[in-house]
C-alpha cells in the first residue's frame, strides 16, 4: 500500500522499459532521491517546510513546499556571516516548530552564552511565517547585521524526489523585501522589524534581507518574516481550515506512556494532513504523507480512513464520496482507468521518475483500492454512517462489485491479479509497490500477472461486505457476490499455501505461472480477520507472524531474515512498516489472538522514542537484540498519515472494539498486557460520545449514548 509512484521500478512487466544511464559500476543510478530522515517537517496540508535541525533551509529536500511544489529552496540565518551555533529544537505541533540557537562570542564576558537567537516557525496554507527573536542577555551592549539569504527554483515534487537540480529563479529586491517569479508561480518574503528597516539585496539568484541590530543588555529584537506561495493554477485539493474539525481530541491515560505520546503526535499529525475536495469542499480526506505524498492516494487514504473510524465516521464518508466521483467510468489504458475502479493517486501534473516510470495526474494502477473502498464503506455503516450517506454510495459500490468479478479477475480463476499494461506505470500494484518487493524465497522476482495474497483477503471480504450491504438495502446481487467470495476462498485455498520446516505459511503471491511466490512475508498478517481463512489457518498464520525472523524487531517486518535478499533497510524486503504491522494487530485481535496481538503492538510502540513519536513511513528491521533503537529508512516520510493512524488502529485492537450498530451492538474484548490500567475519552459510535476504561484486573467500564447493546468478553 505504498505510493511509492516514483521509486524505481526493476523490469517486472512487458513492454521493457529503456534502460537507465549507468553509473561508474556499471548499474543504474538509484542515488538521487534526497534523503529526508532528518528533516524537520512542519505542515498544514498542502503546505509544508522541511529543514535542517537548525531551522535552515539548506539539504536537497528542504524547501517551503505548497501544493506540490517547492516555492523556496533555501533559507539561511547568519549574524555577521557566521551561522549561530544549534541549541535545540522542539515541536510545538503539527504546524508549529522552534530552533534555538546561541551567538558564540557575542557580547560575552564569561565562558557563558550571552546573545541568543530563536526561530518560532509556523506553517498556513500558502504561508511559511518565521518569527526571529534575539535576546542578549550578557551585560554588554552588542552591534551585528543580522542577514537573511534565500534562493528558489519553483521545482515541481517529481524533479525534486528524483534528485533533480532546476535552476534557481532570480529574485527581484524591493521596498518591501523580495519577490520571485516563475513557472506560473510566485514568491514573496517580507519582513516587519519595529524600527529596524531591512536591506534588500541581490547576488546572482540569491536573495537577502540584512538588519543592523543593536541589544543593550537585557533588550531583545524581534522580526517576523513572511512568505506567501500562490500559484498560477488551480490546487488539486483545498486546505481545511480549523473550524472544521472532525473528531474530538482523544485522551488516553494508560500504564505505557509512549504509547499515550504516541497518540497525541499522531492526532496533531493527522488534523493537518486533512485536504478538501474541490468538487465538494464539505468532503475531507487525509493526504498520504510529507514530503512526497502531500495529495490523495487511494489505499493509503482508505486504509487511514478505516483505522480512525472509532474516533468517527466523517473522515470515512468524505474519503469514500471523494474516490467515488473519481471512480472509473471507462477503459482508458494510459492511465489504466477501468468500470467502477478506485483510483491509485491525484497529482496536480504528470509525475516523472527513474527507469521510464511516468504517471498521469490520474492513475488508477491499483490492485487493491477498490476492495478496500467496499470495505470501507462496509465498515463505516456498522460504526454507525447514517443510512442515507450510505444508501446515496450504493451505486458506486455495485459498480466496484462489478469491477472485482470481471476486471480485477480477468482470466477467471477466481483470484484478483494485475499486470502493468502501459510500459510506464507501476510494475507492482499492492502495498508493496516497489518493482523487487515480490520474490521467492531465493531472491528472484516474479513475473506478471501477480496475484497478491492479501489482496484475495481484500477481495474476499469485500464481496461479503457488499453482499451485507446490497441486502440491507434491498438491491440485488448479493447472492452472486457471496458465491465469488467462496470461489476466491476455494483458490485461495488451493493455490496459496506453502510449507517449510518450520510448518505452513501462505505464499505472499502467484506469479505469472500460478506458481506459488514462496517468500516468507508481513503479507500474511492481512489475511486475518478478514473470514478467508478458517481457525486451523489463522493459527497457522498467527504464530508464524509471531516467528523471530518476522517479529522480532520493532515491528513486523516486511520480509522475512531466512529470506535471501532480506535487507533491513530494504523498502519492502525486511523494513518495518508502521501501518502493515498495526493491520497485523487488529487482524490477530479479530482472529481471536489478543497475546499476539498484544505482542506486536508492543514492539511498535517501543519503537516510537526514536521518531519522537511522529512515526515514519517504514524504518529498519532491525532486531530489538541488536539495537535500543532501530535506524531510519532515509528516504521515508514523516509524517505519514496511515503511520500516525497506526496507533488508532492498535488501541482499537488492543480493546478488541467492534461496532454493529445496524445490529445494535458494540462488542469489547480487551487485551491484557503492559498498556493496563487503561481509560480513553474522545471515541464516537454511532455519533455519539463513547469512553472505555479497563482496570488491570481487566473489569471494563464504557459510557456511550449511542443506541447499541455493549457486550464485554473475555480475552
Amino acid at each position: 500500500m505504498t505510493h511509492d509512484s516514483l521509486r524505481d521500478q526493476p523490469l517486472s512487466s512487458p513492454p521493457p522499459k529503456p534502460d537507465p544511464e549507468p553509473n561508474k559500476s556499471g548499474e543504474p543510478d538509484v542515488s538521487g532521491q534526497p534523503y529526508v530522515h532528518d528533516a524537520h517537517v512542519v505542515l498544514w496540508a498542502p503546505s509544508f517546510v522541511a529543514s535542517r535541525p537548525d531551522g535552515d533551509l539548506a539539504a536537497a529536500v528542504d524547501g517551503f513546499y505548497h501544493g506540490d511544489r517547492r516555492f523556496l529552496h533555501t533559507l539561511r540565518v547568519t549574524v555577521d556571516g557566521i551561522s549561530p551555533a544549534p541549541a535545540g529544537s522542539a515541536t510545538e505541533s503539527a504546524d508549529r516548530a522552534v530552533f534555538d540557537a546561541v551567538l558564540r562570542g557575542v557580547g560575552q564576558s564569561t565562558a557563558d552564552p550571552a546573545v541568543t537567537l530563536r526561530r518560532e516557525r509556523t506553517v498556513e496554507p500558502g504561508r511559511f511565517t518565521e518569527r526571529v527573536l534575539l535576546s542578549n542577555h550578557g551585560s554588554r551592549h552588542v552591534a551585528f547585521t543580522l542577514k537573511v539569504s534565500a534562493e528558489t527554483d519553483f521545482a515541481a515534487m517529481d524533479v525534486v524526489k528524483s534528485g533533480g537540480r532546476p535552476q534557481a529563479a532570480e529574485p527581484v529586491a524591493g521596498e518591501s523585501g523580495l519577490s520571485w517569479t516563475g513557472d506560473g508561480a510566485h514568491l514573496t518574503l517580507t519582513a516587519d522589524a519595529p524600527g529596524t528597516p531591512a536591506v534588500a539585496s541581490v547576488d546572482g539568484t540569491e536573495g537577502s534581507l540584512a538588519f543592523a541590530v543593536t541589544l543593550a543588555p537585557g533588550e531583545e529584537w524581534h522580526c517576523p518574516l513572511h512568505l506567501v506561495a500562490e500559484r498560477g493554477d488551480s490546487a488539486a485539493f483545498l486546505p481545511v481550515t480549523d473550524d472544521r474539525r472532525l473528531w474530538t481530541p482523544l485522551e488516553l491515560v494508560c500504564a505505557e506512556g509512549d504509547f499515550t505520546r504516541l497518540i497525541t503526535q499522531a492526532e496533531q499529525d493527522l488534523s493537518r494532513l486533512l485536504l478538501a475536495d474541490p468538487q465538494a469542499p464539505a468532503d475531507l480526506f487525509a493526504a498520504a504523507g510529507a514530503p512526497w505524498f502531500l495529495t490523495l492516494f487511494g489505499r493509503d487514504s482508505l486504509w487511514t480512513a478505516r483505522m480512525l473510524l472509532p474516533l468517527g465516521t466523517e473522515l470515512a464518508a468524505g474519503t469514500l464520496r471523494t474516490l467515488a466521483r473519481r471512480q472509473g467510468r471507462d477503459t482508458v489504458p494510459g492511465t489504466e482507468e477501468q468500470p467502477g475502479k478506485i483510483l491509485h493517486e491525484v497529482r496536480a501534473q504528470e509525475q516523472s521518475g527513474h527507469l521510464g516510470l511516468r504517471l498521469p495526474p490520474q492513475y488508477y494502477g491499483t490492485i487493491d483500492a477498490t476492495p478496500l473502498w467496499i470495505s470501507l464503506l462496509h465498515d463505516a455503516w456498522r460504526w454507525g454512517m447514517p443510512d442515507a450517506e450510505v444508501a446515496e454510495l450504493l451505486p458506486h459500490l455495485e459498480a466496484a462489485l462489478t469491477w472485482l468479478v470481471e476486471y480485477g479477475d480477468p482470466d477467471g480463476d477466481g483470484l484478483l491479479e494485475y499486470i502493468d499494461s502501459t510500459g510506464s506505470g507501476l510494475a507492482n500494484q499492492g502495498w508493496k509497490d516497489s518493482g523487487d518487493s515480490v520474490r521467492f524465497r531465493d531472491g528472484s522476482l516474479a513475473q506478471g500477472p501477480i496475484a497478491l495474497c492479501e489482496v484475495q483477503a481484500y477481495a474476499y471480504e469485500a464481496a461479503r461486505a457488499g453482499a451485507a450491504l446490497l441486502d440491507a438495502f434491498d438491491r440485488p446481487g448479493g447472492d452472486r457476490y457471496c458465491a465469488w467470495a467462496d470461489r476466491v476462498q476455494e483458490a485461495f485455498r488451493a493455490s496459496f499455501w506453502v510449507s517449510d520446516e518450520n510448518g505452513p505459511y501462505t505464499a505472499i503471491a502467484l506469479d505469472a505461472d500460478k506458481r506459488p511466490v514462496d517468500s516468507v512475508t508481513s503479507g500474511m498478517g492481512h489475511l486475518l480477520g478478514t473470514g478467508l481463512l478458517d481457525a486451523e489457518e489463522s493459527r497457522a498464520v498467527a504464530d508464524r507472524l509471531l516467528a523471530p525472523d518476522l517479529a522480532d524487531a520493532y515491528g513486523l517486518r516486511t520480509y522475512s531474515t531466512l529470506n535471501s535478499g532480506y535487507n533491513p533497510l530494504g523498502y519492502h524486503i525486511g523494513s518495518v512498516w508502521p501501518h502493515d504491522t498495526a493491520i497485523a494487530v487488529h487482524g490477530l485481535a479479530r482472529a481471536g489472538f489478543p497475546d499476539h496481538a498484544r505482542r506486536l503492538a508492543e514492539n511498535l510502540i517501543a519503537a516510537a522514542p526514536a521518531f519522537d513519536y511522529r512515526l515514519p513511513e517504514l524504518f529498519a528491521g532491525t532486531a530489538r537484540t541488536a539495537s535500543r533503537r532501530p535506524a531510519p529508512y532515509p528516504a521515508s516520510c514523516r509524517p505519514q498519515a496511515w503511520s500516525a493512524a497506526a496507533s488508532v488502529g492498535m488501541l482499537q485492537a488492543l480493546l478488541g472494539l467492534e461496532a454493529d450498530v445496524p445490529a445494535g451492538r458494540l462488542t469489547v474484548r480487551p487485551a491484557s498486557g503492559g498498556h493496563l490500567p487503561l481509560k480513553v475519552e474522545g471515541l464516537r459510535v454511532a455519533g455519539a460520545p463513547l469512553s472505555v476504561a479497563v482496570t488491570a484486573d481487566g473489569d471494563v467500564r464504557v459510557d456511550t449514548a449511542a443506541p447499541v447493546k455493549v457486550e464485554v468478553e473475555g480475552p
